[in-house]
């Protein structure tokens, strides 16, 4: 999107740089991410800059609002999701835009969705660091926002994630995580905050406290859980022994509560009204289906990472729904290829904005980005199968 970077950049780029930047990544933590790593990062200009984050101000100002935990109390409905300990708001936003180009064809965000929970915070920064080191990328550029760098975006995050608390007796919680695609996100957490990494079948409980046993098996106590666990995948795991279920009430603080990630998703997308949001609505609320169904895709409320979204809807596929209060539909957002790979090809992109809500702050902030690239339909691994210059990359922003 900045074309003479971008040209800088191809003509510089070799498969043996790209081979040594995905290596280096395997080295930090003696793991290989399961996905794939994009061959280039995005270079956006500050015309896009600004409007995404015009996007995230527009699309907050709902998330602010006194009424918003009213208005999304349905997202928590079902029987396992109010979780006691809720906050007074989320610790983590993320909004995932697609890159689009306007009426005058320029280059404009259009959200795909936001999300109340912890997204690669840590990874991002490696990836940047990474590709920083491996590639010929302005010094200039930056990842981060409101005036962070490296250094003091983690400083950041662990300010908000561990605090005053000794970093042992804080717990990134997940399900098995050496088994999660999102484990280098886990090692990367660990190495900078010196928190523990612990399953959640590991999670000890005892009255209403927590703990679990170190590797002289002594006794930890747990403060602060750094929820990671997802719901989708813990109501399947009926396998899983575990002493600790969200559903109960125990002295600890969340760091993340788990009913942000209901509160703030897919549930909120009809009630955003902004340029920057394609028009959505709840199935069971429409009295007749819009005329144009084949511009709009299917999001069932309730599920992580695209599962069960349907591109291609017709009237009959939604008259076959029996739970239609599980669905919104959303209008289709046409996604522009607007970056240039060496061959020419052209490929397009979606951006997640990572932002921070602290403790005590009227809103939340932006410190980075996630990037995706995609050449099929969507940025799903099975609609890439077998490209190059698609898969994980991070935005560096122009000065």
């Amino acid at each position: 999107m900045i074309k003479q970077t971008r040209t800088n950049y191809n003509k510089a780029f070799t498969p043996e740089k790209y081979a040594a930047f995905k290596e280096s990544i395997s080295a930090a933590y003696s793991h290989t991410p399961p996905f794939r790593l994009a061959e280039s990062p995005i270079f956006v200009s500050n015309f896009l800059r600004d409007r995404l984050v015009a996007a995230c101000e527009e699309i907050s100002e709902t998330i602010y609002h006194p009424k918003f935990k009213e208005w999304s109390l349905g997202a928590l409905a079902g029987e396992d999701l109010n979780i006691p300990g809720e906050d007074d708001h989320t610790l983590f936003l993320q909004m995932d835009f697609g890159i689009c180009l306007d009426e005058n064809g320029q280059p404009t965000p259009q959200l795909i969705e936001a999300q109340g929970f912890p997204s690669l915070y840590f990874f991002q920064d490696l990836l940047t660091k990474k590709y920083k080191a491996h590639f010929d990328i302005p010094s200039d550029y930056l990842s981060y926002f409101d005036g962070l760098d490296a250094e003091s975006y983690i400083e950041l995050l662990r300010a908000a994630i561990i605090g005053d608390t000794d970093p042992k007796n804080v717990v990134l919680l997940e399900i098995e995580p050496e088994k999660q695609a999102t484990c280098i996100d886990f090692l990367c957490a660990q190495d900078k905050l010196g928190l523990k990494v612990l399953c959640i079948s590991q999670l000890k409980k005892r009255g209403k406290d927590l703990y679990y046993l170190d590797k002289d098996g002594q006794e930890v106590p747990v403060y602060k859980i750094f929820n990671r666990v997802i719901f989708d995948e813990l109501l399947q795991r009926d396998d899983l022994k575990r002493e600790f279920y969200f559903k109960e009430e125990v002295n600890v603080e969340w760091m993340g509560h788990p009913n942000w990630f209901y509160r703030i998703s897919k549930y909120i997308l009809p009630l955003l009204k902004s340029e920057y949001v394609p028009e959505s609505f709840y199935l069971d609320k429409l009295d007749s289906y819009p005329a144009d169904l084949e511009n709009y895709v299917l999001k069932p409320l309730f599920s992580f990472a695209g599962a069960g979204v349907v591109l291609n809807i017709t009237r009959e596929i939604l008259d076959t729904i029996t739970d239609k209060e599980n669905f919104i539909i959303q209008k289709k957002v046409k996604y522009e290829p607007v970056l240039e790979a060496v061959d020419g090809e052209l490929v397009k992109c979606e951006i997640r904005m990572l932002m921070l809500w602290e403790k005590g702050q009227p809103k939340a902030r932006i410190i980075n980005n996630l990037a995706r690239l995609t050449k099929g339909e969507m940025v799903g691994v099975k609609y890439n199968k077998d490209k190059d210059w698609v898969g994980a990359s991070v935005a560096f922003f122009e000065p």
